[in-house]
């Protein structure tokens, strides 16, 4: 998904941002990690990024809890990074502009984490395999994608980078298919994609929006520049 017409209000548009170059940085410096340690099949390195970058419900069991954080900056398939990556430079920006670089920091790693809990979860209780791994950041930009959705409902963006929709319309499109996709795994079939790390990302955008960014512009508040 990407943004193709914008009415957000100007003042967003013109903020300086650094928290989504910045965490584009780092997914990139473990991806290279992840590439180079399979390339070079060094048992070692590989070890240590399965350790603690892939998240899992037995993991949380042994009290390995790095994860919940590490893996949602993790990669290590290409297209994957890609993809998430070049959807988060669509949406983040707008929405850290909107929010502030220290606030959209902390909603960034909220969400990741919600979301590293939510597929533990859903491994565990609703498909019966909590040794299922996952990484990747698509659940904190499921978050951050529906928080845009939420403050900016009628901006237009392409789905697959195809079909033109108001923003509102693309995020429950893709909540649905993850609903989907999900109710298809627990009946054994589905694709291999974390669907219940994206629902828990999006939820806690939804959360986000009507409890902390909604509440304060009913109060008259409005966020200042970032910082």
């Amino acid at each position: 998904m990407r943004i193709i017409r914008h009415r957000t209000p100007l003042r967003f548009r013109q903020r300086s941002y650094y928290a989504v170059p910045l965490i584009v940085f780092i997914n990139t410096i473990i991806y290279l990690f992840w590439t180079t340690a399979i390339y070079t099949r060094s048992i070692k390195w590989v070890s240590f990024l399965n350790k603690y970058f892939l998240i899992s419900a037995d993991r949380l069991h042994q009290g390995n809890y790095w994860p919940l954080l590490a893996s949602v900056f993790s990669h290590n398939w290409f297209l994957h990074f890609l993809i998430n990556m070049l959807v988060l430079l669509s949406f983040g920006g707008i929405v850290e502009r909107a929010l502030g670089s220290l606030r959209f920091i902390l909603f960034y790693l909220l969400a990741g984490i919600v979301s590293s809990v939510s597929h533990a979860l859903t491994s565990e209780y609703f498909l019966g395999n909590p040794h299922i791994p996952a990484l990747g950041a698509s659940g904190a930009i499921a978050g951050v994608v529906l928080l845009f959705s939420l403050m900016f409902p009628t901006n237009l963006i392409l789905i697959f980078g195809l079909i033109p929709v108001p923003a509102i319309v693309g995020a429950l499109a893709f909540v649905g298919i993850d609903i989907w996709g999900l109710v298809a795994q627990t009946q054994g079939g589905g694709l291999p994609i974390g669907h219940g790390a994206h629902l828990g990302g999006a939820f806690a955008g939804v959360l986000y929006y009507f409890f902390y960014y909604k509440k304060r512009r009913w109060k008259g508040r409005y966020f200042p520049d970032p910082f």
